[in-house]
C-alpha cells in the first residue's frame, strides 16, 4: 500500500464525522426551507420530513407564504430597514476601530496601555447596564427611533470588541516592515493605508462577519432605541409580531425566518476563507 493511500485511508473516519456534523448543522436550515414552500395546511398536519419520497414532485409545493409576506406583512420594508441598521453599524465601528487599533499597535503616547486595558475592560461591560442612560439620553438629543441612533448604538457596544482584534493583528504584523517603511519617509497615514490595512484584511472580514451577523440578528437594541415604528423596523422585529399568542400563521414564521438567514448566509460564505485566519489573529506572533 502507498504511503499516500495510507494516509487516506488514515483520514477516512475523520472526513466520515465531519461530513456527518455538516449534514447535522445543515438539517434544520432545510427543514425550515422546504416548510417555508409549503401550502399552510400542509404544514400544520405534517412534518417537513414527509415531502422527501416525493422531494422532487413540484405540485406540493407553494410560494404563497413568500408573497404574503413580502406584500400584506411588509417584510420588504422590513429587509430594506435592517439593511440600512446593518451596513453602517458594520462599516462605521470597523473603520474607527482600524485607526484606534493601529494607534494602539504602532504608535507612542502617553498613557497608551491604559487607555488599552480600559478599552478591555469594556468588554465585560453587560450591555442592558447601559439601555435606559444611553435611551434617556436620545430621548433628549431626539435620537431615539432614527437610524443615527441606532447606527451610533451599534458601534459604541461593536468598538471593544473591534479595538481588541484589530490591535492583537496589527501588533503582530513585521515590525520590520514598518520601521523600513518609515527610514523611506512614509508617514503613518501611508504606514496605516498602503501597509496595515492590506496586510489585515482577514482580521477585517472575520470582524465584519461578526459585526453583521450581530447587528443583524439583534432583537433587544432594535427594541429599545427603534421602538415598534413601523418605518424603521427591522427583520427581527417584524419577526418578532408574526406568530400571535394563539400560534396562527406560524407557517409564514418559516418563509419570513429563511429571508432573514439568506443573506448572513451569503455574507458568511464570501467571507469564510478569512474568517479562520482573522480568528487566530495575533495568536501566534512571528
Amino acid at each position: 500500500m502507498s504511503p499516500r493511500l495510507s494516509k487516506t485511508l488514515s483520514r477516512f473516519p475523520i472526513h466520515i464525522v465531519l461530513i456527518g456534523m455538516g449534514l447535522l448543522w445543515l438539517t434544520p436550515s432545510v427543514g425550515l426551507l422546504i416548510s417555508s414552500i409549503r401550502p399552510p395546511d400542509a404544514v400544520n398536519q405534517t412534518g417537513w420530513w414527509t415531502v422527501l419520497p416525493r422531494l422532487f414532485d413540484t405540485s406540493q409545493y407553494t410560494l404563497r407564504n413568500y408573497q404574503e409576506i413580502l406584500g400584506a406583512q411588509g417584510m420588504a420594508l422590513a429587509f430594506r430597514n435592517s439593511l440600512l441598521i446593518t451596513i453602517p453599524s458594520t462599516i462605521i465601528p470597523i473603520a474607527i476601530a482600524a485607526f484606534a487599533a493601529y494607534a494602539f499597535a504602532w504608535m507612542e503616547f502617553p498613557g497608551r496601555q491604559v487607555l488599552f486595558v480600559i478599552v478591555v475592560g469594556l468588554l465585560v461591560v453587560p450591555l442592558q447596564m447601559t439601555l435606559i442612560p444611553l435611551l434617556r439620553a436620545y430621548n433628549r438629543l431626539g435620537l431615539s427611533g432614527t437610524f443615527v441612533g441606532i447606527w451610533l448604538a451599534h458601534t459604541g457596544y461593536g468598538l471593544p470588541f473591534a479595538v481588541y482584534l484589530l490591535r492583537n493583528f496589527f501588533g503582530s504584523l513585521p515590525r520590520d516592515l514598518f520601521e523600513s517603511a518609515y527610514l523611506d519617509g512614509a508617514s503613518e497615514f501611508t504606514a496605516f493605508f498602503r501597509l496595515a490595512l492590506p496586510l489585515s484584511v482577514p482580521a477585517l472580514a472575520s470582524l465584519a462577519i461578526f459585526q453583521f451577523l450581530w447587528v443583524w440578528n439583534d432583537l433587544l437594541v432594535a427594541l429599545i432605541y427603534l421602538g415598534g415604528t413601523e418605518q424603521v423596523a427591522p427583520l427581527t422585529l417584524k419577526l418578532s409580531s408574526l406568530v400571535n399568542s394563539l400560534g396562527q400563521n406560524w407557517h409564514l414564521l418559516t418563509a419570513a425566518a429563511f429571508i432573514s438567514m439568506a443573506l448572513p448566509l451569503v455574507v458568511f460564505f464570501s467571507l469564510q476563507r478569512y474568517f479562520v485566519r482573522g480568528i487566530l489573529a495575533g495568536s501566534v506572533k512571528g
